[in-house]
């Protein structure tokens, strides 16, 4: 019923939605724990019942079978089924953007475009895979010898509800590549769209069991680490998330990736054009409702602009507007669920309550809060000090490169910063300077599948995308010959 709904439906809302409430079942089945939950007028979607232990245990023993199988194939091949992957995404990316937003809330603008970039990742890694794979002659007394990379086994994702899809992918596509299957645990208010990428991969003719899904609830999804047939695990999601699956995989002697959370410093310098300034930030901030591990989230602005940028940011954040994100009008939509939104609530009346002046929004409506500015922000406010995981700017004022650099690395995370200015190549003699994953200089930080991605610190460690990302989970095997 659901894929006729898919197929019939998606271009309706409401008869989608009723369909999804039908197949969850309406009646109070207590058996049925995972809700999907629309954020944008908290009706609830669907219903899903928790895989049983011998459920998993069928999934993760046909997910080694498949290993068996799957790593003998011919990269060529494995690269053929990606491709095909990417334009079965391609094909279907209004269909599977509306599971997002109705599922998490963006604008279905910036779903469509998140389902474009994972179609991106897969082609990318189709043409990239086999050069990254490749044996690495190394020289020495042996008439040869090398390094070659081979799979480990059955890898386990854990990943988050802020980009549903492309979370996934960024860790698949390499992965897969690398020769491993895939088993995903997904966030569960975001469960429809984990069950929809495993049918994407099937639609697109990928053997069965190569990539999988499991519902599980937190505790459960942390204890199968500790599953024999898992290899290793990824986890895109919070510090304390990252804390225990660290602890688990640790305890597990399993190699982990930890792609944690962020509280990006965007530093403005006098020497900036301001109005391209203004527009970075504004991205940076504000793409995704700033739901983002990699969102500006501290904004350090030189002492001689600060008035002038406040004034023309604060203009540009009254073009923002609510709407129901599956239409075209909205250009910023609710947090993902309630709780997330009165966790900002809350980080910002702290703030207030402690010195910092409201220059705008700071209001809550279930699951929408308003885009707020704030001034007047100190060191040891929530704003500065934690990651806010929404709409919230926070502006401080600094003399100069070295106070911005000083109050950036001030930060229990380091995943990036952007720099804004106008002289660039001088900028950049200092990006060793500081403790981030990543800086970016006249742009916002972005995951890009050529650049590797992860941070330092709290935020994690290991490296996603590029080369660094495909070899995340292989056996970096020494061969010897003499």
């Amino acid at each position: 019923m659901y894929a006729w709904c898919r197929r019939k439906c998606y271009h309706h809302v409401k008869p989608f939605r009723i369909v999804l409430l039908i197949l969850g079942g309406m009646n109070e089945n207590k058996t049925m724990s995972i809700r999907s939950i629309n954020p944008w007028n908290l009706e609830e979607l669907e219903r899903f019942t928790p895989h049983t232990p011998d459920r998993v245990e069928d999934v993760l023993k046909r997910s080694q079978l498949r290993f068996q199988q799957w790593r003998t194939l011919p990269i060529q091949e494995r690269a053929e089924h990606l491709q095909r992957v990417g334009a079965v995404l391609k094909a279907n990316n209004r269909r599977c953007a509306e599971v997002i937003t109705l599922e998490m809330g963006k604008p279905i603008a910036e779903a469509v475009a998140e389902v474009e970039k994972c179609a991106w990742v897969c082609s990318y890694y189709a043409e990239q895979a086999e050069e990254q794979l490749k044996p690495r002659p190394i020289a020495t007394d042996g008439n040869k010898s090398f390094v070659r990379y081979d799979p480990l086994g059955v890898i386990y994702a854990i990943m988050p509800w802020n980009f549903p899809f492309w979370q996934v992918f960024r860790f698949a596509a390499p992965t897969l590549m690398a020769g491993n299957t895939a088993v995903l645990k997904h966030a569960p208010n975001v469960s429809r769209c984990a069950l929809l990428i495993e049918e994407l991969f099937l639609e697109a003719g990928v053997p069965e069991d190569v990539f999988r899904t499991v519902l599980l609830d937190n505790q459960a999804a942390n204890d199968l680490i500790r599953h024999p047939i898992i290899k290793g695990v990824s986890l895109t999601g919070s510090d304390r998330a990252g804390e225990a699956v660290a602890a688990t995989a640790g305890k597990a002697l399993k190699p982990s990736l930890l792609e944690l959370g962020g509280s990006n410093a965007v530093i403005v310098l006098a020497d900036a054009d301001l109005k391209q300034a203004v527009d970075t930030g504004f991205k940076a901030r504000f793409l995704n409702s700033g739901q983002s591990c990699i969102a500006g989230k501290r904004f350090l602005i030189a002492e001689g602009i600060y008035e002038d940028y406040v004034a023309a940011f604060l203009e540009k954040m009254k073009t923002l507007r609510f709407a129901d994100p599956l239409g075209g009008d909205a250009n910023i939509g609710p947090l993902a669920r309630v709780d997330l939104a009165e966790k900002l609530e809350e980080q910002v009346e702290r703030s207030i309550a402690m010195g910092a002046t409201c220059l705008m929004g700071g209001k809550r409506d279930g699951a929408r809060y308003e885009p707020t500015a704030l001034g007047n922000v100190g060191l040891d406010m929530p704003v500065f000090k934690e990651e806010t995981f929404g709409p919230v700017v926070p502006f401080l004022k600094i003399k100069d490169l070295d106070e911005a650099i000083e109050l950036s690395n001030r930060s229990s995370f380091g995943l990036g910063v952007s720099i804004l200015t106008g002289e660039p190549e001088a900028a950049l003699d200092h990006a060793w300077r500081f403790d981030e994953g990543a800086v970016f200089i006249n742009e916002l930080v972005k995951s890009d599948p050529r650049l590797p991605f992860g941070g330092v610190k709290r935020s994690g460690y290991g490296r996603e995308l590029s080369a660094e990302g495909i070899h995340a989970f292989v056996n970096a095997k020494t061969v010897y010959l003499k």
